[in-house]
């Protein structure tokens, strides 16, 4: 158990020496090109095309709560 713990420890604190290092050498982004901003359009697309019908359900929700019924409500002996 002790092994195991040891070598998860010199693992993680590999991975995490590894992550430093390469965040130092320089690699930065590089400018985004026209497929990532399609991208991310076609995806703003499809929230705004999922929330229209989903504020349509939210409305009709709200107006069958707060609408006035008139029925009479009655109990009954049962």
């Amino acid at each position: 158990m002790k092994a195991t713990i040891i070598k998860m420890i010199i693992a993680l604190s590999g991975a995490g020496a590894a992550a430093a290092f390469a965040a130092t050498t320089g690699a930065g982004a590089e400018e985004n090109g026209l497929l990532v901003w399609g991208f991310i359009g076609f995806g703003v697309m499809v929230i705004m095309l999922q929330a229209v019908p989903a504020m349509i359900l939210f409305a009709s929700m709200l107006k069958g709560l707060f609408a006035h019924s008139d029925k009479e409500v009655t109990a009954s002996k049962n």
